[in-house]
């Protein structure tokens, strides 16, 4: 029977980790120190028995063991707060981690009370291979990040963050989940429903309830601060607050960018309001409609994007003399003319930007100032809240609704060269005039460009003829591998003679067509080499060689 890989482990010890408000890494140390019992998937289990109401059934299979592991963990630490343990006592705050009280507690095996009734049986282990085990996961977590583990100063930062949390609060979806997460792990709770119904805020949530809802977060927040006391499971639920809020990966990079950053700086998550922008000015284009007004708002943004000291250089910049403006005033004609050619600029320059938006802080900021100007709201503060309005109209916007976020328009393609060479490679582009395969395919989505004119010319060479094949099996060939340079051949098991290094070899498959058919069908007329894998049986091989050649792998 199969088993699952580590990091399929590891996902199901942070899901239930994150679920209950505890160190993920006690649950792999569980599982390494124990290796009981023996499960009938094939799996063995974290040392947690059946006990009180928990059945066998209940934990007899490794998703089931580490859920009531992580139960378990929790209801001893709940028994060793309510015998007076502090957040000393159960935290190591120096090394961000567990302390060797609690790690002696933990190996002594733990039995709950009866009246708790989601926890089972721990097995006893040994302390020091329960703490060894337990510390390699936590090097392991932060060197797979590539993360300093730098724990220094975490509660003071956390307390701090948690404190600027209420007056930048813009009631956005994520932001809400993260609140509702701190406030379940705080609490001890389960599930988000739960939440609501300790919150006193029935569902569905209504408007008025959401609005009560939102407030009541905000007082959590404000009161966690207050009391905040060390405890695990507190910090744990900071933690969580600040890594939803700043949508980050883990709780290790959660932790090295609190280290790293000023807590206090929330208005630097800005980001979060660039789809906002980006939709903003995908809309202009087709709302602009020459007035003075606006004008001013679109070569405002164009002076801030171009970091142009003045409007008039911003106009120079568009290919407009100010000085022939001034001149004239008095000729409507050719002032039409002019504002025509302004807003040729302005437009083609707006139409550009979700194509050229790099989020730096120049170009964010020109935006911010557009819709200011362009909305006519009163300073950057109010600009920010209706941006944030916009988003959470675009979270809830069902597809095609005009609050929606609209569809990405692609730029346009340039034209083709008279021949491909590493310097003039487009993506998008075609191989062969009017084919099917494209440049995106051949170089995995450009993580593989051609690095000379003998891989160019390999290339277009296998895509001419794979078009042949293409349009006499009548199906589109889906490439699971074109060009690889050697080292990438390499490290996927290719041959060392491989055509693939050359860049005149595809791997594909067809959908409905198994690689015998495919490979029957081209045999008879294929002018290179043709391949087919037993191992992967809808998979099949061409290459552009100069004779014949057929294979089975």
């Amino acid at each position: 029977m199969a088993t699952l890989l580590p990091d399929q482990r590891n996902d199901y010890y942070l899901s239930e980790a994150a679920r209950v408000g505890i160190h993920k890494p006690i649950l792999a140390a569980l599982y390494a120190v124990h290796g009981q019992p023996q499960l009938p998937d094939g799996e063995l289990g974290l040392g947690i028995y059946p006990v009180n109401r928990v059945g066998p059934d209940q934990v007899n299979t490794f998703p089931e063991q580490v859920q009531y592991a992580a139960n378990t963990v929790r209801s001893l630490t709940d028994s060793l707060t309510a015998e007076g343990w502090q957040g000393r006592d159960l935290w190591n705050a120096s090394e961000s981690r567990y302390s060797d009280r609690l790690l002696r507690t933990l190996a002594a095996g733990y039995r709950p009370p009866a009246s708790d009734t989601s926890a089972a049986l721990l097995e006893a282990s040994d302390f020091n291979t329960l703490k060894d085990a337990y510390l390699a996961d936590i090097v392991y977590d932060y060197e797979a990040d590539q993360l300093p583990h730098n724990p220094a100063h975490l509660d003071k930062a956390l307390l701090a963050f948690a404190e600027r949390v209420p007056p930048h609060y813009g009631r956005l979806g994520f932001q809400r989940q993260a609140l509702l997460e701190a406030v379940r792990l705080w609490r001890k709770l389960d599930s988000h429903e739960a939440v609501l119904e300790a919150l006193e805020i029935s569902e569905p949530v209504s408007q008025a309830d959401e609005t009560a809802l939102d407030q009541a977060l905000v007082n959590f927040v404000q009161g966690a601060v207050r009391y905040y006391s060390g405890y695990p499971y507190q910090r744990e639920a900071l933690l969580r607050l600040v890594q939803l809020w700043r949508q980050m990966d883990s709780r290790e990079e959660t932790i090295q960018w609190l280290a790293s950053h000023d807590p206090h700086a929330h208005e630097a998550n800005l980001h979060i309001i660039d789809p906002a922008l980006i939709a903003f000015v995908q809309h202009l284009p087709g709302q602009y409609k020459g007035q003075g007004d606006q004008r001013f708002a679109l070569t405002e943004a164009y002076r801030l994007w171009q970091q142009l000291a003045s409007r008039a250089m911003a106009l120079e910049s568009l290919g407009v003399d100010p000085r022939t403006v001034v001149q004239q005033a008095d000729d409507k004609t050719a002032l039409t003319e002019t504002a025509a050619q302004i807003d040729q600029g302005l437009l083609a320059f707006i139409k550009s930007v979700p194509q050229t938006y790099q989020e730096t802080e120049t170009q964010r900021e020109a935006l911010i100032r557009l819709v200011q100007i362009w909305r006519r709201l009163e300073g950057r503060i109010p600009t920010l809240q209706a941006l944030c309005d916009d988003l959470r109209r675009m979270e809830r916007a069902q597809r095609h609704a005009v609050e929606a976020m609209p569809a990405p328009e692609a730029a346009p393609q340039p034209p083709r060269p008279p021949r491909w060479t590493p310097e003039n490679v487009q993506l998008a582009a075609s191989i062969v005039p009017n084919g099917n395969f494209t440049w995106a395919e051949a170089t995995h989505g450009g993580t593989r460009l051609p690095p000379n004119q003998a891989t160019i010319d390999a290339m277009v060479r296998i895509a001419a003829l794979a078009q042949q094949a293409r349009d006499r099996i009548g199906r589109p060939f889906k490439v699971t591998s074109w060009y690889r340079p050697p080292e990438i051949n390499a490290r996927v098991g290719g041959a060392s003679q491989s055509r693939h290094i050359i860049g005149d070899a595809i791997d594909f498959y067809c959908d409905g067509l198994s690689g015998n058919q495919l490979y029957w069908a081209l045999d008879p007329w294929w002018p290179g080499g043709l391949g087919r894998y037993r191992r992967f049986p809808y998979l099949a091989h061409l290459d552009a060689r100069g004779y014949r050649a057929r294979w089975t792998h």
